[in-house]
């Protein structure tokens, strides 16, 4: 126990510095991390801590964020674009996978070990891609619903995976034991979901800390389980985060304790990273280290190049734009927290050697840190392709998602559909104004189109999306997002008609009409300003206290209600 307690106060002694520089100039945290590891771990060498401790923390680390995914997981978003993930995260596994299982064997590595090199390749990171890059994810946009899909499913087939190293043997029986163990595990969580965690919530009452230590217990359940049955704890770990799947608004409370558990263990993930990697041509000879480097550069090369190459290019066949298929591409080019679970399975166990793990871990460690600076420069990315025309892009997801009148004309864009989006359109109904509503999110395609009269399903970045909305005889352009790059990029698009953008905050807003909007929203002031005139008419005596009180509780429970039907923000429709 002093071991581990050594370890973990040389982690956040050393991670601080490096999290203080990377807050200050606004840059990607990961690699900071991903450095501070490096660090750290000449610091645990020092005070002899076992690299078996540092792989059981890693462990430890990647389950609790497995179940936090697993928690964040909303299946209606993913079903929504599941079936061209599934065809994009086949083709990684498939195209990837297999180049990097050729890869190892074309530079002697046995064909046992060389699997887990093609399974490295092919499997993308969870955490990178969800739980640290908000941006594509939690935005809402097409490319992150798409990204997130293709993890899920890399996820389960990872945890197959795990179930078959768990076996130990290579025999029919044991493998089948262990995957009857992992199935139970997965129904058990669908039960407690359905049937258990909404009585545990009516008995927590509005105590967010009973919430919390409920699920941990459930946690702590599933863990133990998996344990006993000799399956890998990350297998318990996912299960139990389906399990607690829950809605974020009825549980704000369990949200932001699971929000602050996650932060401080993908601290952990990453620094731990950082610390198993040994340094070629430092902690090795040099023989040693050029195959390590080779095997590690190639895995970088696959995964950092190659497997991003191949989403794209599966998603703009399947019609997606190229906008969309760039940023999920680029949002798949790092290696796997599950690779990694099971590298360190198969080193406990003695199917892997430390030479090719740590060609896995070098591998890792690369990709984690320039895929977090490839999403970070991602448009840019995207902007340098496109206009070299090596991106061909197609709008055939576009046209067969969008329903817009041929003779619409004189009418409103509305971007977004979300709380304020929705009020725009039934004042636009109300007033038989002809409208268009632009939405970005495919979770919320059925629910568009049923309640619209037209809509397009498409990026606003992309200038068909305009287009195929007839913006060119629209009267006015409304913006209900607050992501300043995308206004800026709409008054970039030189629209005829008016626009009306939405900022953050009065700067923002300053700079937007000097660009040529034509009003900008800002929340927070007119909020203010409301404040002040119901205030005023109390005041006056032209509003008494008990209907201020009503009209308040009035307008929190249509809010309520919204929230719940999941548009309680607008923000999420687009990119920022």
């Amino acid at each position: 126990m002093s071991e581990l307690l050594t370890a973990v106060s040389i982690i956040f002694i050393v991670m601080g510095p490096f999290l203080v520089v990377a807050n200050r100039f606004d840059l990607p945290t990961v690699p900071f991390f991903i450095l501070a590891g490096i660090v750290a771990g000449i610091g645990m060498d020092r005070f002899g801590i076992d690299e078996a401790l540092t792989l059981e923390l890693a462990q430890y680390g990647i389950a609790l964020l497995v179940f936090t995914f697993g928690v964040g997981i909303e299946l209606s978003s993913v079903r929504s674009v599941l079936v061209d993930s599934e065809t994009a995260a086949l083709g990684q596994i498939l195209v990837v996978g297999g180049l990097g299982i050729g890869a190892g064997v074309a530079f002697g590595v046995p064909l046992s070990e060389a699997l887990y090199l093609g399974i490295a390749a092919a499997l993308s990171s969870t955490i990178v891609g969800t739980a640290l890059l908000q941006a594509e994810i939690g935005m809402d946009l097409v490319h992150g619903r798409v990204a997130e899909s293709i993890q899920f499913l890399q996820d389960l087939l990872a945890v197959l995976l795990l179930l078959v190293l768990s076996a130990g043997v290579l025999a029919a029986d044991p493998i089948a034991e262990m995957l009857g163990y992992g199935l139970a595990l997965l129904i058990a969580a669908v039960l407690v979901n359905r049937f258990l965690f909404d009585a545990i919530g009516r008995l927590a009452g509005e105590s967010s800390e009973l919430m919390i230590l409920g699920t941990v217990s459930l946690l702590a359940l599933f863990i133990g389980a998996a344990e006993f049955a000799d399956v890998s704890i990350v297998v318990g770990a996912f299960a139990a985060g389906l399990a607690i799947r829950h809605d974020p608004i009825e549980h704000l409370g369990l949200v932001n304790g699971l929000q602050s558990i996650r932060d401080f263990f993908v601290a952990i993930f990453f620094v731990t990273i950082g610390a198993l990697v040994v340094w070629p041509f430092v902690e090795v000879g040099w023989a040693a280290s050029v195959d390590k480097v080779l095997i590690a550069g190639v895995l970088v090369f696959l995964t950092a190049v190659v497997k991003p190459a191949v989403t794209t290019a599966i998603l703009l066949y399947q019609g997606y734009e190229a906008r969309s298929a760039t940023l999920t591409g680029l949002n798949t080019d790092q290696v796997s927290e599950f690779a990694l679970i099971i590298a360190i399975e198969a080193l406990l166990l003695g199917a892997l050697t430390q030479s090719v793990f740590d060609a896995i871990i070098l591998a890792a460690a690369v990709t984690m840190i320039s895929s977090s600076l490839t999403n970070y420069y991602s448009d840019g990315i995207y902007q340098v392709l496109s206009d070299r025309g090596v991106l061909k892009s197609g709008h055939d997801k576009i046209d067969s998602w969008s329903e817009v009148p041929d003779d619409i004309s004189d009418h409103v864009v509305i971007l977004g559909y979300g709380r304020h989006g929705r009020k725009l359109v039934d004042a636009c109904e109300e007033r038989d104004r002809p409208y268009v509503v632009v939405e970005n999110d495919p979770a919320r395609r059925d629910e568009v189109r049923a309640e619209c009269d037209a809509v397009v399903i498409g990026d606003a970045w992309e200038p068909y999306t305009w287009e195929k909305a007839n913006v060119g005889d629209a009267r006015v352009v409304i913006s209900t997002v607050e992501a300043e790059s995308l206004s800026r990029r709409i008054l970039r698009l030189d629209l005829e008609p008016d626009v009306v953008l939405r900022a953050r905050d009065q700067e923002t807003a300053l700079s937007l009409l000097e660009e040529g909007a034509l009003y900008v929203n800002v929340p927070a002031l007119l909020a203010g300003r409301q404040l002040v005139e119901q205030i005023q008419a109390v005041l006056d005596g032209d509003l008494t206290a008990t209907e201020l009180r009503e009209q308040q509780l009035t307008e929190l429970e249509s809010y309520t209600h919204t929230s719940l039907g999941g548009s309680a923000d607008d923000t999420p429709s687009v990119r920022p």
